[in-house]
């Protein structure tokens, strides 16, 4: 019985030899184009005023007073996440529902009727239309309408996650078993009824799993629009910077990556809890 000698050489090392320079081969136009620099950082014009601001960031400012204004403003910015999550799922729900074809009435005996077709394609490009302007974009366009504050951010979390929410709750509505639900609408059963007897058993975790995911991710968002004006933790890092205040900046960075993981937690532990 002959023993079958373990090759030297990587049998399949030519493709990922020619998938690395395929990689390359693409890559590198792109970051010419993009202008994609990274030695300009260690530039000595870079590097001493990077220095200089980092120095500002220590030691961070602890005094009670300020550590109460910013507990109150991450507050506000959670509030902001939570009640722009709550708005889109006021507008996601519906619309998802008319964009999931698992519901249409029309579709039991073949092909969708013109009409609901056509209403179900003018929602999917609504849809669109919502999450493909950054919510950085709505809120810039809503601070010029209704003014600086909270209000802005929570305008522009509820639009675009909205179109975000109503796109993938619709997938996964259309992913399910479609048997029951046509079951319940042939036998005379509404479509609401079909969505809560027929789809929304079998789809509450996914449902329910990415919502939280969303709601974790509107939480950084609303920090981020918080420097355009739209209130929150951002805008109160945003003012320190302007100031040159790097001790402010510092502790308010610690409190938000706190709140990051403190909201990642809540989150896993609710993701946990559905599976």
């Amino acid at each position: 019985m002959s023993l079958r000698v373990a090759p030297r050489r990587d049998p399949a090392w030519i493709g990922r030899v020619f998938a690395l320079w395929a990689t390359l081969a693409v890559a590198w136009p792109l970051l010419v184009l993009a202008e994609f620099k990274p030695w300009a950082l260690l530039s000595p014009q870079s590097l001493q005023p990077t220095l200089h601001f980092l120095g500002d960031f220590f030691p961070p400012r602890l005094e009670p007073e300020f550590l109460w204004m910013v507990a109150r403003e991450t507050w506000r910015t959670v509030a902001i996440a939570t009640a722009g999550i709550t708005l889109a799922l006021g507008w996601a729900v519906p619309l998802a529902l008319i964009a999931s074809r698992t519901l249409s009435v029309s579709a039991l005996v073949g092909r969708m009727a013109f009409l609901p077709a056509s209403v179900r394609q003018a929602v999917r490009w609504l849809l669109m239309l919502l999450r493909s302007v950054p919510e950085l974009i709505w809120a810039l366009i809503f601070v010029r309408v209704v003014g600086l504050g909270p209000t802005s951010g929570v305008l522009a979390i509820a639009l675009t996650y909205a179109g975000m929410l109503g796109k993938v709750y619709a997938e996964i509505l259309e992913s399910g078993d479609a048997q029951p639900t046509q079951a319940l609408l042939r036998n005379g059963a509404g479509r609401l009824q079909a969505f809560f007897y027929a789809l929304l058993p079998q789809r509450a975790t996914e449902l329910t799993s990415y919502t939280i995911y969303r709601w974790e991710c509107a939480i950084r968002s609303s920090a981020v629009l918080g420097f355009v004006g739209a209130g929150g933790l951002g805008q109160q890092m945003d003012a320190s910077m302007k100031m040159f205040n790097g001790s402010e900046v510092a502790t308010m960075l610690l409190v938000f990556m706190a709140l990051v993981w403190l909201a990642d937690r809540v989150s896993a532990l609710l993701r946990s809890a559905l599976a």
